[in-house]
């Protein structure tokens, strides 16, 4: 009879690991009932700022409603903690966070500080210019000049591309696509390496600039990064990212921030008192 009753609670035990099996995750996560997630809010349709008609900053884009979901499937509270991307990257390899989502590729570069999650995502990767530049550049070759000035975002897989394709030109690293942006558009830089549809987010917004190229990249999916072994909330985390497929969850995630990313939005960080900074709002 003990030996049975032995049986049932460590049954229970790891039941208690996975979100499907109805657990709170406690044990799981750096923080007891929550899931903590870094996201750096500057990559719009991924994620940005929704602007209200009074200009109030509501977090948005699918990677936000995804987290959402996930923490909702493991019946845990979500913390999004927003910084830059490179701090995104920082904190979940010291473990301050449990999961990291900004728009990551499972770039083989980050294996050792994180585990990826299944592809939630797929999209594919382009050299951004103004109209007025793109017939400079009928090739990502014509691109590999020193007196070129190429934008990347800092610790990103874009700064991996420049160096492999325009490895002579003056490449930039900037800390928020926002920046890259405008740099592009003031003429600072020839052009840029951006996420698609992440471009094709901001040629909406601002129709001088254009995709000149795609860029050619082997992992074109994007992941989850979570807490190097951390097998259980992987599994609850890929097991979400299932779930929320074949519901149909994503689709919907994807199209409403699409809509959203297309209207009044901030990329960037806010200030002190949780606004659009003054200086840099739209």
């Amino acid at each position: 009879m003990k030996k049975y009753i032995a049986m049932i609670l460590a049954v229970l035990m790891v039941c208690g690991l996975f979100a499907g099996c109805g657990a709170s995750g406690d044990g799981l996560t750096v923080k007891k009932g929550k899931l903590t997630v870094a996201t750096s809010p500057d990559f719009a349709p991924f994620e940005f700022y929704s602007l209200d008609d009074a200009g109030k900053p509501t977090l948005a884009g699918f990677d936000i409603a995804l987290a959402q979901y996930i923490a909702d499937y493991m019946g845990l509270e979500l913390e999004i903690i927003p910084m830059d991307f490179d701090g995104t990257l920082s904190e979940l390899t010291s473990k301050k966070v449990d999961l990291s989502m900004a728009g990551y590729s499972p770039d083989p570069a980050r294996e050792n500080s994180m585990d990826f999650s299944d592809v939630y995502y797929t999209s594919g990767q382009s050299f951004l210019c103004t109209k007025e530049n793109a017939s400079k550049f009928p090739t990502i070759a014509d691109a590999n000049k020193p007196e070129y000035q190429l934008g990347v975002q800092i610790g990103s897989i874009q700064y991996g591309l420049a160096q492999e394709n325009t490895p002579e030109a003056d490449i930039v690293q900037l800390s928020k696509v926002t920046d890259i942006i405008a740099e592009v558009l003031s003429g600072k830089l020839d052009g840029a390496f951006v996420e698609t549809a992440v471009a094709e987010t901001y040629m909406k917004s601002y129709p001088e600039l254009t995709i000149a190229l795609d860029v050619s990249y082997e992992k074109d999916g994007y992941v989850i990064g979570v807490s190097k072994g951390n097998d259980a909330l992987l599994t609850s985390v890929n097991e979400a990212i299932a779930k929320a497929k074949e519901d149909g969850s994503l689709a919907k995630f994807i199209e409403e921030a699409n809509v959203q990313a297309s209207s009044n939005t901030f990329e960037g960080l806010l200030d002190a008192q949780g606004g659009v900074p003054t200086e840099t709002s739209n």
